[in-house]
């Protein structure tokens, strides 16, 4: 049993690099035959479409009563994506923070609010619930709602074009052609990752059975690394045709995205508020994320604004910090 959960494991994995190759290129695509900026279409369509793993992995976790499993996903998978972002960096020899505009800043503080209300969610008493779904996921999705209103209201619709240097915007200038393949093609590789992902949920759940290993560090590492296959093919993807607010819009979009589905896995746990019954242990992860993620605006600010390479914390810190997180899920023993 444990060899084919492993085959499965690794079966669907690939299925969903794959997946993720096609959404960046695609989605590069639909933002130069549309005119849209890469930062927009980062955020909203490909790191929601590149979240799907999560969220069909953890309402399969959370149906099949195991939270931790489904809660440790996402917040591993927030810190993954910050891995993912000093990786892509390090790969292209620091070309990658200077090249992109300001305005992922936005989105970076955005993920962290949203990260900080779910690691209050653990830690606090059960509080308000609405049926069975717990109040607090509530307002993370509603918040993250409010963010692509906010989003859109931006000045001019460029994401802090109003810099006081200039930056690059990511805007893509129209070019002819239709733009229904690139839709139809984006809309293909999101189911196959809709499919995909609760093969690997169920997969790591027998795995960590077999090996005896505490579902929040699975769920934390193994199965978050998994789950953010999409975001790293995606986000190496983007870079190398040189659409990098892509990539990142990407990255911090699906960490945003990730908590914002902490809603759709509640309501999928029928036994009740989910945040209230998971291992404390995830106030761990989501503090790490939390940190990551305030590592790598501080890098993107610097890069984008000083571009004065002394000052800004280098792609190897945050890797470190990554494996520090990582560290510290384990020492909890949840």
């Amino acid at each position: 049993m444990a060899a084919t959960s492993v085959l499965v494991f690794v079966a669907a994995g690939v299925l969903v690099a794959w997946a993720g190759v096609t959404l960046a290129r695609a989605g590069d695509e639909i933002a130069r035959r549309a005119g849209l900026s890469r930062l927009l279409v980062g955020v909203l369509l490909v790191g929601a479409a590149t979240s799907l793993p999560e969220i069909a992995t953890d309402v399969s976790a959370s149906l099949a009563g195991s939270p931790d499993l489904a809660v440790g996903d996402l917040m591993g998978s927030s810190m993954a994506n910050m891995a993912i972002l000093a990786l892509i960096d390090l790969m292209h020899r620091h070309q990658v923070w200077p090249a992109v505009e300001i305005g992922h800043a936005r989105v970076a503080s955005v993920a962290i609010g949203l990260t900080a209300l779910a690691t209050l969610g653990v830690l606090t008493p059960p509080g308000v619930a609405i049926g069975w779904v717990g109040l607090d996921t509530i307002v993370i999705a509603g918040a993250y709602v409010a963010m692509v209103a906010w989003m859109r209201r931006s000045p001019s619709g460029r994401f802090g074009s109003s810099s006081l240097i200039p930056v690059p915007t990511g805007w893509s200038k129209p070019t002819r052609g239709e733009l229904r393949p690139a839709v139809l093609r984006f809309g293909f590789a999101a189911l196959v990752i809709l499919g995909a992902a609760p093969l690997l949920a169920n997969s790591a759940q027998e795995i960590a059975a077999a090996a005896g290993i505490a579902e929040t560090f699975v769920g934390a590492t193994m199965l978050a690394l998994a789950t953010s296959a999409p975001e790293l093919v995606a986000a190496v993807a983007a870079v190398r045709i040189g659409a990098h607010d892509l990539a990142v819009g990407n990255l911090f979009g699906s960490n945003a995205f990730n908590m914002a589905a902490l809603v759709v896995a509640d309501a999928a746990y029928l036994p009740g508020p989910m945040l209230t019954v998971v291992d404390p242990g995830h106030a761990v992860a989501g503090v790490s994320a939390i940190l990551l993620m305030g590592l790598a605006l501080a890098a993107l600010v610097h890069g984008t604004e000083t571009r004065l390479r002394r000052l800004e914390p280098d792609a190897l810190v945050l890797l470190v910090a990554y494996l520090g997180g990582l560290f510290a899920i384990w020492s909890t023993g949840a």
